[in-house]
C-alpha cells in the first residue's frame, strides 16, 4: 500500500506534471528526445510471466518497441525467467509505483498483462501520468473500474489505449466490418456464444464455504502488492498463476476469459453497447467463491435504431454445450489462440466460438480471429459470388497499439470500444455470483432490480492507501 513516498500529494503531483507533458507535444524527456520522436517506443512492463510473457515478446517482434523497464511482483520466479533472460539488462521493479517513480520519463506507453483486478490501478495510473497503455483483457474486475477507466481516457485524450483482444486486428474484425457494411450480416435477433473447454475449477468441489488455507509466501512473491487495491486474502497457491481467474474476487472466469474473443466484433459492428436485462439460465455448482462448473446466462439487448432487438446466450461448462443448427458442420480452433499457462488448450467436443442468427441468414465463428462462415454450405454457395472484398489487416494488434503512439494508426480496440463490451461481462458475472436476474437502467448505469447487485457494480472498498485511483 502507499507509503509516505507515495502519498496522495505525490501522485497528483505527479499527474499533474504528465498532463503538462501531454499539452506540449514538443517538451523533451529527461533523455533529451520528445515523445514520438523516434521510430521505436519506449515501453515499460507490468507483468512479465505467463500471458504477460507473451504480450511482451509479440509487442517486442513488432521491431517498434524498446522495453526499456520490467516489473513483476513475482520477480524471478520460474515463470518470468524467459523474459528476464531476452532483456538482461533492463531495471527491474516489483512494484509498478517505483517504476513510474524512478523511470516514468524514460518511457512513452505501458503494457499490463497482470490479473483481471490488477489492470485497474496500474493503468489509471499510467493514465494520470501520461503514458498510452494496452492492457489485457478484460478491462478490469467491476464495472465501475471499467467506468472510470473509460472516464480517464476522455480525460486524457492525448493517451493511446488499446484492450488486448487481439482478434480486433485480425480476419474476423475485417470480415465482420466489411459484411455489415456490405448487408451481408443484418437484422441480427439472436447470437450463441460457447466456451466449453475445461477450466481450472473443474476439479475442484463446488460445496466449498471457505477461501483455501494460508500456505508460506513464495519468497520472490510480493504477495502485499499482488493483492493491490482488493481486501485482504492470505497466500494460498490456487490464488496465483492463473489460478486468481477462478475467483470473484479476483478474476472474471470463462466469461471474463473468453467473452472478448468471442463476441467483440458482433458487439461493436452490431451496436450493442450495454444489455437492459441478464438471466442466469443455468448455474450448475454454484457458490460465494469461484466460477459455477456450468453457466448458461441471457443477455438481452433492445432494439437500436433499425437494428432489432438480440438475445445473446452465454454457455460454458464441459457438458454444457447449446443447440447447433442443421448444417453446423465442425467447427476448427483458431491457431492464434496463445496457450494458457497450464499448457497446450485441452481438446473440447466443441470448440470456442460463437452462431449468429438472422432473420435470412445463419453464421458460424470461431474465438479471436476466426473467420465466419455462412451456414449451410449450399446456402454459402449460392452467395460466394456476392461476397464482398475483405481487406487485409494493415496490423496485427501490438503493432496497431504502437503505431498509434507514434501517431500513425488509431487504435481498433480503445477503451470507448472495450469498455462497455467489458462492462457487459462484469454485469454477467453479477448474475453468476448472485445467482439473480439482473434488470439494468442503460442510461443511469444502475442495477434495478436488487440494492445487493447495484452494491456490487462498485465492488469491494479499496485497500487503504489505492483510494486515489478511483478518482478521475
Amino acid at each position: 500500500m502507499f507509503n509516505d513516498d507515495y502519498s496522495r500529494r505525490k501522485f497528483l503531483r505527479d499527474a499533474l506534471l504528465a498532463s503538462v507533458a501531454i499539452a506540449t507535444p514538443d517538451l523533451l524527456l529527461a533523455t533529451g528526445r520528445a515523445f514520438g520522436s523516434v521510430d521505436k517506443v519506449n515501453l515499460a512492463c507490468v507483468g512479465i510471466g505467463n500471458r504477460g510473457a507473451e504480450i511482451i515478446k509479440a509487442l517486442y517482434a513488432t521491431g517498434l518497441a524498446n522495453v526499456v523497464a520490467l516489473c513483476d511482483v513475482d520477480m524471478e520466479a520460474p515463470h518470468t525467467l524467459e523474459i528476464l533472460k531476452m532483456f538482461p539488462n533492463v531495471p527491474r521493479f516489483k512494484d509498478f509505483r517505483q517504476m513510474f517513480d524512478k523511470m516514468g520519463n524514460q518511457f512513452e506507453a505501458v503494457s499490463i498483462g497482470t490479473p483481471d483486478f490488477s489492470h485497474f490501478p496500474i493503468t489509471m495510473m499510467a493514465m494520470a501520468l501520461g503514458k498510452h497503455v494496452y492492457v489485457e483483457k478484460p478491462m478490469a474486475r467491476t464495472f465501475n473500474e471499467v467506468e472510470l477507466m473509460m472516464k480517464a481516457a476522455v480525460k486524457y485524450p492525448k493517451v493511446v489505449t488499446q484492450m488486448g483482444n487481439q482478434g480486433h486486428s485480425e480476419e474476423n474484425y475485417f470480415q465482420f466490418k466489411a459484411w455489415k457494411e456490405a448487408g451481408i450480416i443484418k437484422d441480427v435477433t439472436a447470437i450463441t456464444a460457447h466456451m466449453n473447454s475445461p477450466r481450472r475449477w473443474h476439479k475442484w468441489d463446488p460445496n466449498i464455504t471457505s477461501f483455501p488455507p494460508a500456505e508460506p509466501i513464495p519468497s520472490t512473491l510480493d504477495w502485499d502488492i499482488w493483492q493491490m487495491q482488493t481486501q485482504g486474502h492470505k497466500f494460498n497457491k490456487e490464488f496465483v498463476n492463473g489460478q486468481w481467474r477462478c475467483w470473484y474476487d479476483f478474476g472474471m472466469g470463462a466469461l471474463g476469459d473468453w467473452g472478448a474473443h468471442i463476441l467483440d466484433t458482433a458487439h461493436e459492428f452490431l451496436d450493442l453497447g450495454l444489455p437492459y436485462e441478464v438471466d442466469p439460465l443455468k448455474l450448475e455448482g454454484h457458490n460465494n467463491f469461484f466460477y459455477p462448473m456450468s453457466t448458461t446466462l441471457s443477455f438481452k439487448f433492445p432494439k437500436r435504431g433499425d437494428m432489432p432487438p438480440v438475445e445473446i446466450k452465454w454457455y460454458d461448462g464441459v457438458d454444457n454445450f447449446p443447440p447447433i443448427p442443421e448444417g453446423y458442420g465442425v467447427q476448427g480452433l483458431d491457431p492464434n489462440i496463445p496457450p494458457p499457462s497450464t499448457g497446450a488448450i485441452e481438446p473440447a467436443k466443441l470448440n470456442p466460438g460463437k452462431i449468429i442468427y438472422s432473420k435470412e441468414l445463419t453464421f458460424k465463428g470461431g474465438s479471436h480471429g476466426s473467420a465466419l462462415s455462412i451456414i449451410p454450405d449450399e446456402k454459402a454457395k449460392q452467395m460466394f459470388s456476392s461476397l464482398p472484398n475483405v481487406p487485409l489487416s494493415p496490423s496485427n494488434h501490438f503493432a496497431n497499439f504502437l503505431k498509434a503512439c507514434k501517431g500513425e494508426e488509431q487504435t481498433r480496440s480503445p477503451f470507448a470500444i472495450a469498455g462497455p463490451l467489458s462492462q457487459v461481462f462484469c454485469l454477467g458475472v453479477l448474475a453468476q455470483w448472485t445467482g439473480e436476474k439482473i434488470v439494468f437502467d442503460r442510461t443511469k448505469k444502475i442495477i434495478t432490480s436488487s440494492k445487493k447487485a447495484n452494491q456490487l457494480l462498485m465492488g469491494p472498498p479499496p485497500r487503504k492507501g489505492w483510494e486515489e485511483y478511483y478518482k478521475v
